[in-house]
């Protein structure tokens, strides 16, 4: 599978994707709160899974990724985010709940990192690789050419509604200029219009925001001012 995500030519382009953290949402209520967003323009849904270990928090797993792959439209784009020990064990289970993107994080791969990216891109959908505020860059340097989008981190992951963390945003300069043409640079973390802008300069192009659109007193106005 491929993504056509960035077209000058394509009808209602954007030049930026927006993915709204679903840690944010009202879990009681998810379809219709993923439909909101997905109503005012974001095409993709970032699922935060935790598993308290790697994070100190506990979140969703695969019945819900597969659950919400059966209800909502197919062009919502299932942006899962694995922050788990161990995820070359647990891939599979996300690709076969309909998983679009799978994006783990290289404190967790370890020597499994290779291994992690050929498994999700046989399954035909995009591989992402994930880095701490506190990781260097030149810890995934080499796997940069081989996967489809880089999480920079700009909060340590685990809650929502922390604050941005402008010193970890830098590295995305350095992503960028070791990236491939077509390289998805995602930033999870504080992200709001103000800091999103910020992290555009450096070259991030999708962008993960949670209260900032979940908690919007106007979703729409909010996802606008992250996509253009």
């Amino acid at each position: 599978m491929t993504l056509e995500v960035f077209s000058a030519n394509a009808e209602n382009a954007h030049k930026y994707i927006v993915s709204p953290s679903i840690l944010s949402a009202d879990f009681s209520n998810l379809k219709s709160e993923i439909l909101k967003t997905y109503n005012f323009g974001a095409k993709w849904c970032h699922i935060d899974v935790m598993d308290g270990h790697f994070v100190p928090n506990i979140t969703i797993g695969a019945p819900v990724v597969k659950s919400l792959n059966e209800v909502l439209p197919k062009d919502i784009k299932l942006d899962v985010h694995l922050m788990i020990e161990n995820p070359l064990k647990y891939i599979p289970d996300f690709i076969k709940a309909g998983s679009d993107i799978i994006t783990f994080h290289i404190e967790a791969s370890c020597d499994t990192t290779e291994d992690c990216i050929s498994l999700i891109k046989e399954a035909g959908i995009l591989a992402g690789v994930s880095i701490k505020p506190n990781t260097p860059v030149s810890l995934i340097e080499k796997f940069i050419p081989l996967v489809d989008m880089v999480l920079v981190m700009t909060v340590e992951p685990g809650f929502s509604g922390q604050k941005f963390m402008a010193d970890a945003a830098k590295k995305i300069k350095e992503v960028k200029s070791l990236a491939k043409d077509n390289l998805i640079i995602q930033v999870d973390g504080g992200i709001n219009a103000e800091t999103a802008k910020i992290c555009a300069d450096y070259g991030a192009n999708c962008f993960v925001a949670g209260n900032y659109v979940y908690k919007s007193p106007d979703i729409e106005i909010a996802i606008n001012s992250l996509l253009d």
